[in-house]
């Protein structure tokens, strides 16, 4: 394993790669801690402003583009940008249960999918973790697809079995 496909990127992407580990590793703490205090807030503006950059500098990346200079992984990007929008609309609301599922969707969905999707042949991270195996990376990516929608599966059973509306806001109290 080498880092050389990192360090000898174009600086685009390594602010790309830079932001998305970022936002990987403290996305989990906004998104699963147990008090939404000052911390959580801190953390989820700059998840936030981490995602947004990641998006963002992903219209950058052109080296796969399959319709001029953009492909699929574009699309995610402005799915990113949307669900971002999103989950503030929800949170400024109150709507606090959208809020959530819109952020933990766009942590699992949108940052870990196209994650996985870097381990195609030809990326920068299939060169990192597997050099002259690149075929590994498409074993990577199944798998990671799979527990991916198995945990979909798992998540809309467990919301279903808990409440039929489990993200209407409750009426109010007259």
């Amino acid at each position: 394993m080498t880092f050389a496909p990192y360090l000898t990127a174009e600086p685009h992407i390594q602010f790309h790669i830079a932001a998305a580990i970022l936002a990987l590793c403290i996305g989990p703490v906004a998104l699963y801690r147990k008090r939404r205090d000052r911390v959580h807030k801190i953390i989820g503006y700059t998840w936030v402003t981490l995602m947004a950059l990641v998006a963002l500098s992903s219209f950058l990346i052109t080296s796969f583009g399959i319709v001029g200079p953009f492909s699929p992984i574009h699309l995610l990007a402005l799915w990113t940008l949307w669900s971002l929008y999103l989950a503030i609309k929800h949170v400024v609301a109150g709507n606090i249960a959208m809020h959530r599922l819109v952020m933990r969707n766009l942590h699992w969905y949108g940052l870990i999918i196209a994650g996985l999707f870097n381990f195609l042949p030809g990326r920068s991270t299939n060169a990192l973790f597997f050099d002259e195996r690149e075929e590994l990376g498409l074993w990577v990516l199944g798998a990671g697809l799979a527990l991916l929608a198995a945990n979909a599966m798992r998540q809309k059973r467990r919301l279903s079995t808990h409440s039929k509306f489990p993200l209407e806001k409750p009426a109010p109290m007259v």
